[in-house]
């Protein structure tokens, strides 16, 4: 599967690596100055899914429980931006180049007031804050776009593909001129803008959620926050989602047993964390879902996106089971939870069979049958 990564942007001292740290214990570096970020860092991230634990339950043998094998997002921690990265400002060759790598941007603004948490630009404006991001990565895309069209022009003229792609590249100047993302461009087949997009690196394609990081008293969803409250406006309009969380809380978090957590959460009165529901939203953003394997030997969760056939899902177990594929048998886990087991399933008649066409469902338990 191609890199599904979720790249961490923002001007500096906004939370980046502060975040960071705390969903992927890492140990990215977090100073209280611009660029202390310069190299890119990359973590694992646990998506915590009670349908796994449900279908462990089953397999238990006496004592011994089947191992428990969730599946994860990755995130990607980027340097900070600063005005001017697209002409490589800053670190801005090196912003750009790293977030070229990432499927999705989660774009963490400053909405808490601290005079000792200092800020690039010497004030708290979130709104200013985006547009200075969304402006380099527009930039970036328009120098992209202005590089290829020359040659486009001249293969336009005996290449119909080339043809059909000039003729949305021009529209989509004039889209980023305006100060509008690619994502939000109606004009052209979705194909057609995937296409783009791969092919000239382009950033604002790209899918977006804004995260706002909050002081603890705007937790959980910043009701009473106008900065939350601007973000949110920007956010609609281009379809994008938002996340709240407190960097400081979610640092504290980690640092403790999964006990202590809760228990931390429960004083605070939240139901989960703000990196679940960061995690979470990433999951949904990058268009992906889960299958379940399940047995006495193992439990686990699977990721492939959305749509995905039955033979290419268990490409993701193991090539072989694609190459060898003949036929899966498919039960939602809440109905083997339900049956107690593969055994009882089947006494039901709840166990499906499927061909190569089926394209498997979010919380289908499958077992693949193959021939090598």
């Amino acid at each position: 599967m191609a890199s599904l990564g979720v790249g961490i942007v923002g001007l500096p001292n906004v939370g980046k690596s502060t975040l960071f740290n705390a969903i992927t214990k890492a140990g990215a570096l977090a100073a209280n100055y611009p660029f202390a970020t310069i190299d890119k860092n990359v973590g694992v991230v646990v998506l915590h899914d009670p349908r796994l634990k449900a279908l462990q339950k089953l397999f238990v043998k006496g004592e011994r429980m089947p191992p428990m094998v969730p599946t994860h997002v990755e995130f990607v921690d980027i340097a900070g931006l600063v005005k001017g990265a697209h002409k490589g400002e800053g670190l801005g060759n090196q912003f750009l180049a790293n977030i070229r790598e990432v499927a999705a941007i989660a774009h963490v603004v400053r909405c808490f007031d601290d005079p000792n948490v200092v800020h690039v630009a010497g004030r708290v404006d979130p709104l200013d804050d985006l547009e200075t991001i969304n402006t380099e990565l527009a930039l970036a895309d328009l120098q992209s776009i202005e590089r290829r069209l020359d040659k486009l022009r001249k293969s336009a003229r005996s290449d119909k593909d080339d043809r059909a792609l000039l003729e949305i590249l021009e529209p989509l100047m004039q889209h980023l001129s305006q100060g509008q993302p690619i994502r939000t461009y109606a004009g052209a087949e979705p194909e057609m803008l995937a296409r783009a997009a791969l092919e000239l690196g382009l950033l604002t394609q790209k899918p977006v959620i804004y995260i706002c990081n909050v002081g603890e008293e705007d937790l959980p969803e910043g009701a009473n926050n106008p900065h939350v409250g601007r973000v949110r406006e920007i956010a609609a309009t281009e379809g994008s989602e938002v996340v709240v969380v407190s960097a400081k809380i979610e640092a504290e978090l980690a640092d403790l047993s999964e006990e202590e957590a809760a228990e931390y959460l429960q004083d605070l009165g939240l139901q989960e964390s703000g990196l679940d529901r960061l995690v979470r939203t990433a999951y949904q953003t990058l268009g992906l879902q889960t299958f379940f394997t399940a047995g006495e030997k193992e439990v686990r969760a699977w990721t492939i996106r959305q749509g995905t056939r039955a033979p290419q899902a268990a490409g993701e177990i193991h090539t072989d089971l694609e190459k060898g594929f003949i036929r899966a048998e498919v039960i939602e886990w809440n109905r083997l939870v339900e049956a107690g087991g593969w055994a009882q399933a089947k006494e039901r008649g709840w166990v499906r069979t499927e061909g190569k066409e089926y394209i498997v469902q979010d919380g289908d338990t499958v077992l693949v049958l193959f021939n090598v």
